[in-house]
């Protein structure tokens, strides 16, 4: 099989294994809902967009595929933990507005992720899709 293919599949599946897992350990228990959830321990966008840009340079060197998954990742990882965390806060927030003023919603916002969540994610996809190219 193809060893992009593999690489993006298995570090972003991979971060959200160890997601489940951190979650397991934490609250004991998991749901349907978890599976999905965004935001958390590690940042499997992260690895998704790391491990595509490392298989790329690692498979075709430069070239301008590579180009364009850097700058797909550098954009992704910035919207991780710049724009969605800020929207995630600000969806905080409301809800603690909403219940104070008893307001009955069924509000949902969606967590960014942390600079940490993010560099975990990040090493993650890159040492996953070394471990593609060397050892599959």
């Amino acid at each position: 099989m193809n060893k992009i293919i593999l690489a993006i599949l298995f570090a972003g599946f991979g971060a959200q294994l160890v997601k489940l897992i951190i979650y397991w350990f934490k609250h004991k228990k998991l749901t349907w809902h978890d599976l999905v959830v965004t935001g958390g321990m590690p940042s499997s966008h992260s690895a998704f967009v790391v491990s595509l840009a490392t298989i790329i340079y690692l498979v075709e060197g430069t070239t301008a595929a590579f180009a364009i998954s850097l700058v797909f990742a550098m954009v992704v990882i910035r919207d991780a933990f710049g724009v969605r965390r800020s929207v995630g806060n600000e969806g905080k927030q409301i809800e603690k507005l909403l219940k104070l003023n008893k307001i009955k919603s069924k509000f949902h916002y969606a967590m960014g992720h942390t600079p940490k969540q993010v560099l975990v994610g990040s090493i993650i996809g890159f040492v996953i899709a070394f471990g593609v190219y060397f050892f599959l």
